[in-house]
């Protein structure tokens, strides 16, 4: 069977199930016994469809949106026998590994653009250290000052600061995420503006014969807190793109269907938001030495690749729960 006629054949039997989570979410009490029997026949169905179409058309637009439609559904028949806290477990368990997985394409280029603004910062810096005052604010550029690297080692209130730079962090990622309705020209500006300033600083301490000592305090907060900006750049980015090519449906309909997933994504930053602000406020200003600083960011990478992996491994056993 080909993609077409795959479509046109099972795409009424797509319609009615989303309509019959529409009702059920609307309110349960009114369903009657056929509309149950009607629900369970057509989500074991278009599960079976999902997976023809991971097979056969794993690259296409319907692939994603049968996998949405099968979780929706899923989500609405076992919701009174799934807790709360099953359901949090779930998605920080599972399902937010499976997101990235998913939208990988729009995190890379997250983190492209970052990257992208960072090398041209620190090129223009590294070769005139004077245009800092150009590209950079000067709210930092005036309070930069290499020579104090590490002089305040010990001496700020870490709660305090920790909760701010939460709350700055997890700000900026909404806004990258928000940009989405942009078109994404938010997001894009957004990563390459903080790259700007992580790569003119960079390029700074380093012509100060500091870079040593500057990614000592940037890498043990830093891997977990970029990571979580790049995945909420790559939710932002994935919105954006969908309004810019909405392909066969309609651009409210991109809209509607995609920002539930770039809210999931969002959603899963958080946690690593309030890590990466928990480190950067006590172990970023603390008294340990460089190499102990390093040695922590190397932990950080070692776990958030066992979280990645973990992740995987659980949303391979629920696949199989849920195949069986």
């Amino acid at each position: 069977m080909n993609y077409r006629s795959f479509v046109q054949r099972h795409r009424e039997e797509w319609k009615r199930l989303e309509e019959l989570i529409q009702l059920l979410h609307k309110n349960r009490r009114q369903w009657a016994p056929k509309h149950l029997e009607e629900f369970q026949r057509l989500y074991q169905k278009v599960t079976q469809h999902l997976a023809y179409s991971q097979t056969y058309f794993a690259e296409e637009e319907t692939t994603g949106y049968l996998n949405d439609l099968v979780t929706k559904a899923h989500n609405m028949l076992y919701q009174e026998s799934t807790s709360n806290w099953k359901q949090v477990k779930q998605m920080f368990g599972s399902s937010f590994i499976t997101l990235i997985g998913e939208q990988w394409k729009f995190v890379v280029i997250s983190m492209l653009l970052f990257f992208l603004g960072g090398l041209a910062a620190f090129l223009a810096v590294y070769q005139d250290p004077m245009s800092l005052y150009t590209i950079l604010p000067d709210s930092i550029a005036q309070a930069v000052d290499p020579s104090r690297l590490g002089s305040q080692d010990g001496g700020v209130n870490s709660p305090v600061m920790s909760a701010e730079i939460m709350t700055n962090n997890i700000q900026v990622a909404f806004l990258a995420f928000a940009g989405g309705v942009t078109f994404g020209l938010l997001t894009v500006y957004l990563l390459i503006y903080n790259g700007i300033i992580v790569g003119a600083l960079a390029a700074l301490f380093m012509v100060h014969g500091k870079a040593y000592d500057f990614w000592a305090y940037i890498v043990p907060h830093g891997i977990i807190e970029l990571t979580a900006i790049f995945i909420a750049g790559g939710a932002g980015l994935l919105m954006g793109y969908k309004l810019w090519v909405p392909g066969k449906r309609t651009r409210s309909y991109q809209l509607k269907t995609y920002a539930y997933r770039s809210v999931l994504l969002l959603i899963g930053t958080l946690p690593l938001f309030i890590i990466a602000g928990i480190v950067e406020g006590y172990i970023t200003p603390s008294t340990l030495s460089l190499e102990a600083k390093y040695a922590f960011a190397f932990v950080t990478v070692l776990g958030l690749l066992a979280y990645v992996i973990i992740g995987k491994i659980n949303a391979g056993k629920t696949k199989e729960v849920h195949g069986s």
